[in-house]
């Protein structure tokens, strides 16, 4: 089977910016902004990332403002503060030589058995084979198995399987076929089993439950959250902070914000003690959006707040519209202020 999963790397493996390269710098920057993330989407943040950031030692000597920009609406901030803080890193524990060894890529911030063994495979040819949404997809129906994959057992099951199927020579061709294959080719949905030339060999495609694999244990319902973002304004400034708790975007900037348990009418909203500081002259509801993250449901009330006498206080800063762009913002944030910047232009 694995000469067969090479024999199809070699007619149909994709072209992708990374593919062919050794340099394990760039092969990190590919394997982390990939994670959670759809190949398309990769490719055009991996090209502004290595433009802005086209050595190790340029990364770590970016700010986290500068490097949550580059990967602002990518989502799961935190890779991107742990490939600064691993930038640091190898600046200092490595003499700026980004490591190849899994051993060493393991001491990594941010880096984990699935990133070390992509890339020491690609890199450094160690044997380490990689598990990741495409091999278990791949893995589970070639041989049927209903261990769940998000379990304890069906990790430690899965890693075996992909162990041993890990050739002699050019690991790291193996470890891109088999993403490749199960990326393009045996698919979450409408996988193209007509033409798989695994067809004989897939045991769940022969008893008819390719659609059942793989299995995955049922996961919490999501929680809900009300935000109430503010927007503070004076004309032409409006008020700004970064968050700086270990919830979700941390370290990205947001607009004054106030969690309530429902949603809330504008006279409930001016009763809050935060906005007592102000001279509040209107308050109006200006936008709602729901967004779900992996863990929860956000359910984001933007406010527009007319006031008098606009002041910057400690942890927040008073900018104009047109400053927006230099800021890393969270997806809904940066939809609004965006749809703000063009009213105030218009």
């Amino acid at each position: 089977m694995t000469n067969k999963l090479l024999t199809w790397y070699k007619k149909n493996k994709r072209d992708l910016p990374w593919r062919g390269l050794t340099d394990s710098y760039h092969i990190w920057v590919s394997e982390i902004i990939l994670q959670q993330t759809q190949i398309h989407t990769g490719i055009k943040y991996y090209e502004k990332f290595i433009i802005v950031f086209p050595t190790i030692k340029d990364l770590a000597s970016a700010t986290e403002k500068e490097v949550l920009n580059v990967w602002q609406g990518l989502g799961y901030y935190r890779r991107a503060l742990n490939m600064l803080a691993a930038a640091k890193t190898v600046m200092s524990e490595y003499d700026g030589l980004f490591p190849k060894e899994y051993s060493k890529l393991l001491q990594l911030p941010g880096v984990g058995i699935y990133t070390a063994s992509a890339v020491s495979s690609i890199c450094n040819d160690e044997k380490k084979a990689v598990v990741d949404g495409n091999v278990y997809r791949f893995l589970s129906r070639i041989y049927n198995i209903s261990t769940p994959i998000n379990s304890s057992q069906g990790i430690k099951e899965f890693q075996h399987i992909a162990n041993k199927l890990m050739p002699e020579k050019n690991p790291g061709d193996y470890n891109q076929a088999i993403m490749d294959f199960g990326s393009t080719h045996c698919k979450k949905h409408n996988p193209k089993c007509n033409t798989c030339p695994f067809q004989l060999d897939c045991v769940a495609y022969q008893v008819g439950e390719i659609h059942l694999r793989p299995v995955t244990h049922k996961t919490k319902k999501l929680s809900v959250k009300y935000f109430n973002y503010l927007f503070i304004h004076s004309k032409p400034l409006f008020l700004l902070q970064q968050r700086r708790n270990n919830d979700i975007w941390k370290k990205l900037y947001e607009l004054p914000l106030i969690e309530t348990t429902k949603r809330i009418d504008a006279n409930t909203l001016r009763k809050q003690k935060y906005l007592k500081q102000f001279d509040v002259i209107k308050i109006q509801k200006d936008y709602c959006v729901e967004h779900n993250l992996s863990h929860q449901k956000l359910k984001i009330t933007f406010w527009d707040i007319n006031i008098n006498n606009i002041k910057a206080q400690k942890h927040i800063q008073k900018i104009t519209l047109e400053d927006i762009f230099k800021y890393p913002f969270a997806k809904p944030l940066e939809n609004y202020l965006k749809i703000r910047y063009a009213k105030y232009k218009n």
